[in-house]
Order: structure tokens, then C-alpha cells, then sequence
């Protein structure tokens, strides 16, 4: 059993992108899947499809390379199950001067730190990507 789920989805897709990998096939939750399509419309992943085959609902990642590198340099996830990290509207994280993104939980649902800094929200930090 899987304890952080989150973590075990950024840990492959971490993976994934060191060698190099097409796509990432993973268990698939709203969540979860709410992230990836963050990460999509952010331009960090190529595609994501969520399937309902077999007995467990899957979803598949596809990985964004750009001259054959990732486009995903580092993955990181800040508030785990034991330390909750939760951050006001005016002190939300600015991930690499604004380069990269953090993937905030707030009342009106997952999206990104300039989003919720936009609509004056803070919440629980999930991840920063860059």
C-alpha cells in the first residue's frame, strides 16, 4: 500500500523523464489527475489520457521532451502527509523567479501559485515544478 500516492505519481514521472521514457502508466485518482492536467496546460506534459480498463482506473502521462531533454528539470513534492505546508495569498511560493510553477490546493480546487496569487487564495502546497 501505497502511502502518498501524490509522491509516488512525482517519483515517476521523475523516473520517467531521467531515462528518458515516452509515457508513464500510473493508478489514477480526481487528485492526481487534476495535477497532470495542471502540469499539461503548463506545458511540462505532452498528453494525459485517464482509462477505465481492468479493475483499477489508470492514467497515462505523456512525457514532454524539447532537444532531447525534459522539459521537467526538477519535480518536488512540499507538503507530505506528515508536514503540511499551507501558505497565505501575499506569501505563496515564487518557484525559480518565476520560471517554474507550484501546484496549490485551495478552497476553489488545485491550480497554480500565479493563478491563486491572481484570485488573492492561499492554500496547501502540494508541489513546485520547473
Amino acid at each position: 500500500m501505497i502511502t502518498d500516492p501524490i509522491s509516488d505519481m512525482l517519483t515517476r514521472i521523475r523516473n520517467a523523464a531521467i531515462v528518458k521514457k515516452a509515457e508513464v502508466i500510473l493508478p489514477s485518482s480526481k487528485i492526481k489527475f487534476s495535477i497532470a492536467k495542471i502540469l499539461e496546460k503548463e506545458g511540462y506534459l505532452a498528453n494525459v489520457r485517464q482509462t477505465d480498463k481492468g479493475p483499477q482506473r489508470t492514467m497515462t502521462l505523456q512525457l514532454k521532451y524539447e532537444n532531447g531533454q525534459s522539459v521537467v528539470h526538477k519535480i518536488r513534492r512540499v507538503s507530505t502527509p506528515g508536514r503540511r505546508v499551507y501558505s497565505a495569498a501575499s506569501e505563496l511560493p515564487r518557484v525559480l523567479s518565476g520560471f517554474g510553477i507550484a501546484v496549490i490546493s485551495t478552497p476553489n480546487g488545485l491550480m497554480t501559485n500565479r493563478e491563486a496569487r491572481k484570485r488573492k487564495l492561499g492554500g496547501e502546497v502540494i508541489c513546485e515544478v520547473y
